[in-house]
């Protein structure tokens, strides 16, 4: 007898389509840009061409600030793909649709298959993580394994006894650890199941705590998971007798871990900027957080955990990540998830409001108004901001494909609106996912990509200085080097721009007629350049280079004092 496929299957699939036409548009088209994506693709490069994948390097020197499995993915979809332009946006991509489906399964095992759906969609329309999920960040990484590490324990601790999707958990949690230091995250459950558990709440279906040998086992897989890198790696540093690989382990285990977080030496916010990247970057969710108060309060009167495990746990991840200084709107991403499944029980019942419909309606109607307002400014005059982008980003004046593109997308948003009308606010938002990110993954990153790559700038370089001359980089960044063409050297990445400088110099006198130098036009090497005659280059990334020849630099330039002084 045939089998009668519920409308909910149909929503499933016509929902990971959808996933998959939001997230891919674009890739393909577009190349790594700062300022992560040329940092991580340089680094897995040069995993290929040396062959070791133990002790990553940017450039010469080796690059410590994060665990290595996301490079070790991001060199398995390369294997698949054998081209960097497609391979270095699928991790994201893969990671973002496990997410998703993370989210989808847990919401149908804790409620239904319609929650399930709510909490997903939740997931996929928050703004953030549609743009991270579209770019190679280690952030959707991370995310997914955190996930995948909550999905485990709740498995056992909500919808359980189930000790081995526990220790599933566990492990997905030390996968984590070793793709970014906060992969722990998941773990945080534990602390309100605990809490709860004393307490009598009602949805806990694990045992009480005791088999103290079986909670162990977690521990266990936490740290097998962290040991098929962190063992080989350590037994390779600390026998080699190499000191840059026992400083790479200081560095990587300390000083970007634990230093990292209790006193962050960049990016520093206030204690609550992550309350505010919750109510901006997680729109159109967090329009919906007024509403959930009082179905949340119930759900705490009742003692239902199936609710505040994920929202407790949430909380949990915010709360961590408020009491470091240094903060990223990215690092909060991985708590996203956790709050939909809060929610989603909630959500089917909450859209049918008049009230949410219309909030949303007015979402989606000043976004698309403004994008054409955007486009239309730019269009018809010379506004500041369309000045300040073309000469900031070297773009030719007058350029405007990228303002047809946002009065565009503009346009279609708001002819939805007032197609639509709030009646059908949801199919509203999932119009303005849509158009916002195909839009943007296929025509307006492809039109900013030649400057934010560093293509369009070094492809120049090596026009001017022949195909044949060496091409010495001086305070480059990832992005040049990764981009650059022909024969090009570097004097090491996190040295100051006098000590490159002056490595630089000695390497092109060496050679004067073969040997060039692009140096970036910071401060302290002005002066020379200008005296030196060195031609302008052009911009990218809103930073401005110049091609220097040695044979043209006077005495008193061709080797600087190291203290950063600016030549007059």
């Amino acid at each position: 007898m045939a089998t009668t496929k519920s409308p909910y299957d149909r929503e499933f699939w016509l929902l990971a389509v959808f996933a998959l036409l939001v997230i891919g548009a674009g890739i393909g088209l577009r190349h790594p840009w700062p300022a992560d994506e040329p940092r991580f693709v340089l680094v897995v490069k040069q995993m290929w061409e040396s062959g070791d994948w133990w002790f990553p390097r940017r450039g010469q020197e080796l690059y410590s600030d994060k665990p290595p499995l996301y490079f070790w993915l991001l060199g398995a979809c390369y294997a698949l793909v054998r081209n960097w332009t497609v391979a270095f946006l699928l991790p994201s991509l893969l990671a973002s649709l496990g997410t998703l489906w993370l989210t989808f399964d847990l919401g149908r095992r804790l409620w239904s298959r319609r929650a399930g759906l709510w909490a997903a969609a939740a997931v996929l329309c928050a703004f953030q993580f549609a743009y991270q999920a579209k770019h190679a960040q280690i952030d959707p990484t991370v995310a997914f394994f955190i996930m995948l590490g909550f999905y485990g324990l709740a498995r056992h601790l909500l919808l359980g006894p189930h000790w081995r999707w526990f220790w599933l958990g566990c492990f997905a949690a030390g996968l984590g650890v070793i793709t970014k230091g906060v992969g722990f995250l998941a773990l945080l459950a534990l602390l309100p199941y605990a809490w709860m558990r004393w307490r009598s709440w009602q949805g806990l279906a694990a045992p009480a705590p005791r088999g103290a040998g079986r909670w162990a086992l977690g521990a266990v897989a936490v740290l097998a998971a962290v040991g098929l890198w962190l063992v080989p790696m350590l037994w390779l540093a600390l026998s080699g007798g190499d000191p840059a690989h026992r400083a790479y382990v200081d560095d990587l285990l300390f000083r970007q871990t634990a230093t990292r977080y209790a006193d962050a030496w960049h990016h520093h916010e206030p204690a609550w900027y992550f309350l505010r990247v919750v109510a901006v970057s997680w729109l159109p969710l967090s329009l919906l957080l007024p509403w959930l108060a009082r179905p949340w309060r119930e759900a705490w009167r009742a003692r239902d955990g199936r609710v505040w495990l994920p929202l407790a746990t949430f909380a949990l991840v915010l709360l961590f990540f408020s009491l470091s200084s240094g903060k990223r709107d990215m690092y909060i991403l991985p708590a996203l998830p956790m709050l939909a499944l809060a929610a989603a029980p909630y959500l089917d019942g909450l859209l049918e409001r008049r009230g949410v419909r219309r909030v949303l309606f007015a979402l989606v109607l000043l976004l698309g108004a403004g994008l054409l307002a955007l486009g239309v400014a730019a269009l018809v005059g010379e506004p500041g901001f369309e000045l300040k982008l073309e000469t900031g980003r070297g773009m030719p004046l007058g350029q405007d494909g990228l303002w047809w593109t946002l009065a565009a997308m503009g346009s279609a948003i708001v002819a939805a609106a007032l197609w639509l009308q709030p009646r059908r606010a949801v199919a509203l938002v999932a119009g303005m996912t849509a158009v916002l990110w195909c839009g943007w993954g296929l025509a307006l990153a492809p039109q900013l990509d030649g400057e934010s790559s560093s293509r369009d700038l070094m492809h120049e370089v090596r026009e001017l200085a022949g195909p044949g001359t060496g091409v010495g980089l001086v305070a480059w960044s990832e992005q040049t080097l990764l981009q650059a063409q022909g024969p090009t050297v570097e004097f090491g990445f996190k040295r100051t721009p006098v000590q490159q400088w002056n490595d630089g110099m000695a390497w092109a006198l060496a050679a004067p007629d073969s040997r060039v130098l692009l140096v970036l036009e910071v401060d302290e090497l002005k002066g020379c350049l200008r005296r030196a005659g060195a031609r302008h280059v052009g911009v990218a990334s809103r930073r401005a280079w110049s091609l220097v020849s040695p044979r043209e630099v006077t005495a008193d330039c061709r080797s600087l004092p190291e203290t950063g002084a600016a030549v007059p």
